[in-house]
């Protein structure tokens, strides 16, 4: 069986799909403790952007941990992943 030029780039980017989507998911599969603690985090965000602002400025300051925290959680993710 001979690939013209579309089959053989429709083969190629299908091949491509499935290894990337295989290596991601193992990525994320090994840090599963990782990406529900950020989950958590985000739900945590959602309840203190929900909350009566009036806290003496602590629930501002909660939402900036929390958001750094995320973004900790992210690096963490993107240096498992390597």
């Amino acid at each position: 069986m001979r690939l013209t030029g579309l089959r053989l780039t429709a083969l190629i980017f299908a091949l491509g799909l499935v290894f990337g989507l295989a290596c991601a998911g193992t990525a994320f599969a090994v840090q599963s403790h990782m990406v529900n603690a950020r989950g958590d985090l985000n739900s945590a965000l959602n309840q203190l952007d929900a909350a009566e602002a009036d806290k003496a400025g602590h629930r501002a300051n909660a939402i900036k941990l929390v958001q750094e925290a995320i973004q900790q959680v992210n690096l963490g993710i993107s240096a498992g992943a390597r």
